[in-house]
């Protein structure tokens, strides 16, 4: 497609994959630049290395080894609600991190609800902080998301492959053997590292459920090495290492084998015959109970101690909530303009650049992004006037990734639908993007603004390098009224954020939708 004669120019793509590398890439350099020479990593920094490769090894093992008898329950069993729960758990992956960490210590804290349970039995209490707690958290953010790209696995195999083995007379276990084995052993290997690569620039869930040096993440040490030490050196080693272990599980995700596939079907309904003995019932609805109270209790957990202290709120919340609104719009608009010119330059038949600057997205840290910005900034300005304009610049690259995999697909399949009749109509350029690409794309362009709106309005990171007393988003006022054991003023503000979060992404994702065609 890329020799042929095109609609559209890739150039605003190339220049905003340019902008991405540069600010990325620019702001590394930045910080290792400033840098004192001949200092290295301490024994700490190489120990918060090991803990992150630990706990995100085995946050991925667990997500998505609970993920698969989850995703194997969803596509056998038809069920009231079914669509509801499937779509509920995309929930998690939105969610504020310090909202569902609130919920995960109403249920299972020392104070929480299975606690309350253990008690009765003359138990101890459970204690969340610590390695155990860290892999819990991402556990309940990444079992959504792994159980998602397997079922989706599932839900490729024709339905004509069901029922030829099922004429064939196949139980469940050849059922597995033949058709479940072979598209597991293809989906598993990307989820994994997908799952992993995600929680290796974990930083909220460490510094709130870490516990202590011995559970340091990467992103927690360079927050710490900046913050503390304003040991720049060790920041931008730090960013390094993190850089270099992200995109190596990133490229292993985008190169995980695929295998040969099941060839193609008719577009059947699926149906599936086995599995209907009482014991596959039964297993099959233990795991859909189970996926349903883990990642449901906590969000019920948050509204029912929100509830009452919404009402009495200080000021300062309703304050940070502003903040809030304006960092998510500001970084919704600095992601779409990013995000959809490299869509279409990648739709054009010009991926690798595009998908190089999203993998660059994925992999930086945010603290040594702005950490490179404070360093730039400084010299003309200072820094903590612009927190929130920064804020929102970083979260517009971070959640660019996920934007580009959603866009990428449909600029792609506009482009080939209507290249020829655009051309021959000669509408290319500007035309060409308000009349044809704007109107075929707006329910991706919808999902990808209430996604990026969704991310920022939780997001816990830069904000905490620049911030001070007068300025806060609602995440790090959360996060103050925690450290400052005002739990019912942060159980109301965590509400406050969960239904702004929820309500941004609604509101974008419906409006994109709306009386759209297909």
């Amino acid at each position: 497609m890329a020799r042929r004669a095109q609609p559209l120019s890739p150039a605003a793509g190339y220049g905003a994959a340019l902008l991405v590398a540069a600010l990325i890439l620019g702001t590394l350099a930045a910080v290792a630049l400033r840098a004192e020479p001949g200092r290295g990593l301490v024994t700490a920094d190489w120990a918060a290395v090991r803990f992150t490769l630990v706990q995100a090894s085995l946050s991925a093992l667990f997500s998505v080894a609970l993920a698969v008898p989850v995703a194997r329950a969803l596509a056998r069993r038809r069920f009231a609600g079914r669509n509801l729960l499937i779509a509920l758990l995309g929930a998690p992956f939105i969610l504020p991190v310090i909202v569902a960490i609130l919920g995960l210590l109403a249920v299972f804290g020392r104070a929480g609800w299975v606690s309350d349970a253990l008690g009765l039995f003359g138990l101890e209490p459970l204690s969340i902080y610590g390695l155990h707690g860290v892999v819990l958290a991402h556990v309940f953010f990444n079992l959504p998301l792994a159980t998602r790209l397997i079922l989706q696995g599932w839900q490729e195999i024709p339905a004509e492959r069901f029922r030829l083995a099922a004429q064939l007379d196949a139980d469940a276990r050849a059922m597995w053997q033949l058709l479940e084995a072979p598209m597991l052993a293809r989906v598993v290997p990307g989820a994994l590292a997908v799952v992993f690569a995600i929680c290796l620039s974990s930083f909220a869930v460490a510094l709130t459920l870490g516990g202590g040096p011995r559970a340091t993440t990467i992103e927690l040490a360079i927050y710490q090495a900046f913050s503390f030490d304003f040991d720049l050196g060790r920041a931008a080693l730090l960013s390094a290492v993190q850089l270099l272990l992200t995109a190596l599980a990133a490229m292993i995700a985008l190169r995980a084998p695929v295998g040969e596939g099941f060839g193609s079907g008719l577009d059947r309904m699926l149906r599936r015959w086995d599995g209907r003995g009482a014991m596959a019932r039964g297993f099959d609805g233990f795991w859909i109970l189970f996926a349903a109270l883990f990642l449901l209790l906590p969000l019920l957990a948050v509204v029912l101690s929100g509830l009452p202290g919404v009402l009495s709120l200080p000021a300062s919340v309703w304050q940070a909530a502003g903040a809030s609104i304006l960092v998510a719009g500001a970084s919704t608009l600095i992601l779409l303009a990013l995000a959809l010119p490299m869509a279409l330059a990648a739709a054009l038949g010009r991926p690798l650049p595009m998908e190089i600057a999203g993998l660059l997205g994925l992999a930086a840290s945010p603290l040594v992004i702005g950490t490179g910005l404070f360093i730039l900034i400084y010299p003309v300005a200072s820094p903590f006037a612009l927190a929130l304009p920064v804020t929102a610049l970083v979260n517009a690259v971070m959640a660019l990734p996920f934007a580009m995999r959603i866009l990428i697909p449909a600029a792609r399949d506009v482009i080939t639908r209507h290249r020829r009749l655009a051309l021959s109509l000669d509408m290319t350029g500007r035309p060409f993007i308000l009349w044809v690409v704007l109107p075929r794309m707006r329910a991706q362009i919808g999902f990808a603004a209430g996604l990026a709106a969704a991310l920022s309005m939780g997001d816990l990171g830069v904000i905490a390098l620049f911030a001070d007393p007068e300025v806060a988003t609602l995440p790090l006022q959360v996060y103050r009224l925690m450290g400052a054991y005002q739990m019912q003023a942060a159980a109301g503000a965590a509400l406050v954020l969960l239904c702004l979060s929820m309500g941004a992404f609604w509101i974008l994702d419906r409006g994109g939708r709306w009386h759209a065609e297909a």
